[in-house]
């Protein structure tokens, strides 16, 4: 399943993957399109099984804080958005954490993991025990410790962590806050201060805590010998802003069948709201530091097939101010390609087994009333030009010979109207076409 990895109608953000038994569950937020705000009043979880990553499955809406559909809310204290859950699993029951805006968070249990989660309430501690995040527990990350300790780590500009009663799994236990879990005051650089989105994992004996810095568009992770720290900032494992429209970053990692991946987000429909699930492999050395990945449209794919047709919508590269936006259910389109914008894809393999001098690449596109070009070009945006693409006025198939390739390579399409003179302005500024899907014929 290439990136986004779920239906390309579906928004997830915040992903926090867990593997139960023989399947990896995916829970995060529920993103509305074409919204201006954050998340929704219920959450979904997404599974696949670890043997076969292509095929994902909805169990339907697990938790709500407002009437929807068939199912009634299950708070009783607020009607607000959730954000941001985390799911964990003791004594063979799973709990689920989940942030509500502007109020203390949900605490719910199920016997499954997919859920529906019941709700157990909110977090129950004493006015003599401290909490921090004005009791909020905002985007809240739970570690289960092989002693069988529960700690809880969340915040919203400043990092804490608590540890629960593992009789209920929503007692804070006095005595046991923590603050800060990782530095947080204004003489951190922004790429390692912390902002929000606890994530604890416990991998090889180290405890490590994914969070979003003040550089938002990162995941950056800190490790430890001790659930409680401290914790040392190491580095960042991906940028969602890298070549692509920015916004925030929230995710985890994951082991599915002996190979890590990080799981994050990105944006669509030109906000910071409208995010998608999407996974990169990553590699954890053997002294536990991550190299960072960069962000790709492979998801769980080693590389793409070219002579299957790819959504334009899965571009990892956006530049000179085009975006993906969805028109209806069944159609999202890469828009406001301009002057010299650029989208491009990682990475496809064209094989060793063609022997002709060129193939040809068919783009379909949303005619804009202009006629244009698109250079093709391959591994960067800079790199070496392969074909040339003329693109109409009209909506339509449009074809051009490219350069016989082989090999695995990145993809990208740069635009250009051509015209110069004193009509060029007006043109610069123009939506030349929009881009729906590609494909190569030999």
């Amino acid at each position: 399943m290439a990136n986004p990895i779920l239906p390309l109608w579906e928004y997830i953000p915040d992903g926090e993957p867990r593997v139960f038994g023989d399947r990896v569950y995916l829970y995060g937020s529920h993103d509305r399109v074409s919204c201006d705000k954050f998340c929704d009043y219920k959450l979904k979880v997404w599974s696949a099984p670890i043997d076969d990553l292509n095929n994902w499955v909805c169990h339907g809406d697990s938790f709500r804080t407002k009437d929807g559909g068939e199912r009634p809310a299950d708070t009783d204290w607020t009607r607000n958005e959730c954000y941001a859950p985390d799911v964990i699993e003791k004594d063979g029951k799973y709990y689920l954490y989940s942030y509500i805006v502007g109020s203390k968070g949900a605490v719910g249990v199920s016997d499954k993991p997919e859920g529906p989660f019941k709700a157990l309430g909110q977090y129950i501690y004493g006015e003599d025990v401290e909490v921090g995040d004005d009791g909020i527990f905002n985007d809240a990350g739970v570690l289960v410790d092989d002693d069988g300790r529960v700690y809880v780590y969340y915040g919203f500009e400043g990092s804490h962590m608590n540890e629960l009663d593992p009789a209920d799994m929503r007692t804070v236990i006095k005595g046991s806050y923590m603050h800060p879990v990782m530095p947080d005051t204004m003489d951190i650089p922004e790429e390692r201060r912390f902002y929000e989105a606890s994530s604890p994992r416990k991998i090889n004996g180290r405890y490590y805590l994914i969070y979003s810095p003040r550089q938002g568009s990162r995941l950056a992770y800190a490790m430890s010998d001790s659930p409680r720290g401290p914790f040392e900032y190491k580095g960042y494992i991906i940028d969602n802003g890298v070549d692509y429209p920015t916004g925030n970053n929230h995710g985890s990692v994951a082991c599915i069948n002996g190979q890590w991946y990080v799981f994050y987000h990105r944006m669509t429909n030109n906000t910071i709201m409208s995010r998608r699930a999407c996974v990169e492999r990553i590699e954890i050395l053997e002294d536990g530091t991550i190299p960072p990945v960069e962000m790709t449209s492979l998801g769980f794919e080693k590389s793409l097939d070219p002579y299957k047709v790819t959504p334009a919508e899965i571009a990892c590269v956006l530049k000179g101010g085009c975006f993906i936006t969805e028109k209806d259910i069944f159609t999202r389109v890469i828009t406001n390609i301009t002057e010299g914008s650029v989208f491009g894809y990682k990475y496809f393999d064209f094989g060793d087994d063609y022997t002709g001098d060129s193939i040809t690449l068919a783009m379909k596109v949303r005619g804009m009333g202009v006629n244009c070009q698109v250079k093709i070009l391959l591994d960067a945006e800079d790199g070496e030009e392969i074909g040339e693409l003329a693109i109409g006025t009209a909506d339509g198939v449009y074809r051009c010979k490219v350069k016989n390739i082989t090999g695995r390579h990145a993809v990208f399409f740069k635009a250009y109207h051509g015209i110069e003179g004193w009509m060029k302005p007006a043109f610069d500024s123009r939506c030349l076409f929009e881009a729906e899907s590609f494909c190569v014929l030999k």
